[in-house]
């Protein structure tokens, strides 16, 4: 599994942190080409879809977002989830509304709710 080096990442492995917002990980499960190779799909995706915003141009850009979501799932950062412990996901929820809220708040050194 990658590690982001200035997004603090969940005990389980499942997220990283953003701005407070959990992000799902890449599913450590997929061989490092596999990953690799899905990377570059996923930012050729993405320069696709800055090209058809500064062009203008709708129909290029809807097609280039699907890409991204293509990619995205096929990486496990999106859709069905990874793991298979029946854990809910919490991608995109900020982590002061999930259970992660006692580990972060530790991190930052933040008193937890009384």
């Amino acid at each position: 599994m990658a590690e982001r080096p200035f997004q603090p990442v969940t005990p389980d492995g499942r997220y990283f942190v953003v701005r407070g917002r959990l992000w799902r990980m890449s599913n450590p499960a997929l061989s490092q080409a596999k990953r690799e190779a899905l990377v570059h799909d996923l930012m050729d995706a993405r320069r696709a879809v800055a090209r058809a915003n500064r062009e203008a141009d709708k129909q290029t850009e809807v097609a280039a977002r699907k890409a991204v979501d293509q990619a995205k799932q096929a990486l496990g950062e999106r859709g069905p989830v990874w793991w298979d412990d029946g854990a809910p996901d919490y991608n995109r929820h900020m982590v002061r509304n999930t259970p992660y809220r006692p580990w972060f708040d530790a991190l930052s050194g933040k008193p937890g709710p009384a």
